[in-house]
């Protein structure tokens, strides 16, 4: 026998409501799949952050953590590339481009 989840009600605008019945159409799912979805994606968001956040901290407060650092995603990651220029047939195709506060590979060099 199934045990149906507890749920509860929420007041957003009328606007709001609108807005996630539109997602949920066109992704065909329930309005409840794309809050869920929103939830996951801003936590992730907020992780990331802190992520980018504590190697800022690192460099600045420790200099020699931060070298080490360097030193082993270089061992594991092969050296940085010789450009960040992507090749002129990828020029526009790319949504967005990263700098020194997202998280990620380039955030090490």
């Amino acid at each position: 026998m199934a045990v149906k989840p507890k749920a509860t009600t929420i007041r957003v605008s009328v606007k709001t409501r609108d807005r996630i019945a539109a997602l949920a159409k066109k992704a065909g799912e329930p309005m409840t799949a794309i809050i869920d979805q929103a939830i996951r994606e801003m936590e992730r968001k907020h992780r990331w952050q802190r992520v980018a956040e504590q190697m800022e901290e690192t460099r600045h407060e420790s200099p020699r953590a931060w070298a080490d650092y360097l030193s082993e995603s270089e061992a594991v990651q092969g050296p940085p590339p010789r450009s960040s220029r992507v090749a002129p047939e990828w020029e526009g195709l790319i949504p967005e481009e990263r700098n020194e506060g997202d998280p990620g590979r380039d955030l090490a060099r």
